[in-house]
């Protein structure tokens, strides 16, 4: 891995309580870095309790640590991560995340070939090969989300094709690796961090397309995601999601826009109940 005063990459990963997860993760990057390209690695340790820190410093010396004594988020970590890069481009990783071979090279081609693209999401494959569902996707218009919804409860398929090998424009690609250009981040600002997690992506991906940037899925990229499961087991990360859906349609909706969402949220709970 590269490492120098001039930095193409950075790779920011936010941990908590992920120890074995974020040394695979890690070891990933070592392993997988691009060719040609100079990397920093920031890791954003939110107060975790499993010797995640030591485990950097033990055994990767090279990444910069950024210690914060409580969970304060996803979005305001990445912002400590990437308020302290300083690299041409940004790629946000989750702990739970492993780049392949290539990953980094590939994100670099794609975004060096198409300057008008402020973000892009690779292709994220599960551990047993499988697709991980919710890639990318349009904005949660209420429209969008009874379609979705439709297709879900009644249809049992989801409303987009996670496995299309076409490299396509969309609303916005998936935090859990974004591939981010730095002069689309100076031209539309840090992620929300009134949003503690969930729909941060689709926020920051809908600023940059209203700024005219370009937003695009890249299935020629691939990146394992072990993780991907906690809003199916975890009821405190559905209600995160739900609240954070709640803000984002009072950022950027209208309040009939808002009421509608009330009305679909509450059909899909009956439904789903």
């Amino acid at each position: 891995m590269s490492i120098s005063s001039s930095v193409d990459i950075s790779i920011v990963i936010v941990n908590w309580n992920t120890r074995e997860l974020l040394r695979k993760c890690l070891t990933s990057v070592v392993v997988h870095a691009p060719s040609n390209a100079a990397v920093e690695v920031i890791v954003i340790d939110n107060g975790s309790q499993d010797g995640s820190v030591a485990m950097v410093e033990q055994e990767f010396p090279a990444v910069r640590k950024i210690l914060n004594s409580q969970n304060v988020g996803f979005s305001k970590a990445n912002n400590q991560g990437i308020l302290s890069s300083k690299s041409t481009y940004i790629l946000l990783l989750n702990s739970d995340a492993l780049l392949l071979k290539n990953s980094l090279d590939d994100f670099l081609s794609f975004m060096n070939q198409h300057t008008d693209v402020a973000a892009c999401g690779p292709h994220l494959i599960r551990p047993d090969g499988s697709v991980q569902p919710f890639l990318f996707g349009d904005d949660p218009a209420p429209g969008y989300l009874l379609r979705r919804a439709f297709n879900r409860l009644l249809l049992h398929q989801p409303l987009h094709n996670w496995n299309t090998t076409q490299t396509i424009e969309v609303d916005w690609v998936s935090g859990a690796c974004l591939f981010v250009r730095r002069q689309a981040v100076n031209s539309v600002g840090l992620l929300d961090e009134n949003i503690f997690m969930y729909f941060e992506d689709n926020d920051w991906c809908l600023r940059m397309r209203k700024k005219g940037w370009k937003v695009f899925y890249n299935p020629e990229i691939t990146v394992l995601h072990v993780g991907g499961q906690s809003l199916i087991k975890n009821h405190e990360a559905q209600k995160a999601y739900y609240r954070s859906l709640v803000y984002f349609y009072r950022k950027h909706y209208s309040f009939f826009s808002f009421f509608l969402l009330r009305i679909v949220l509450n059909l899909y709970r009956h439904i789903k109940g």
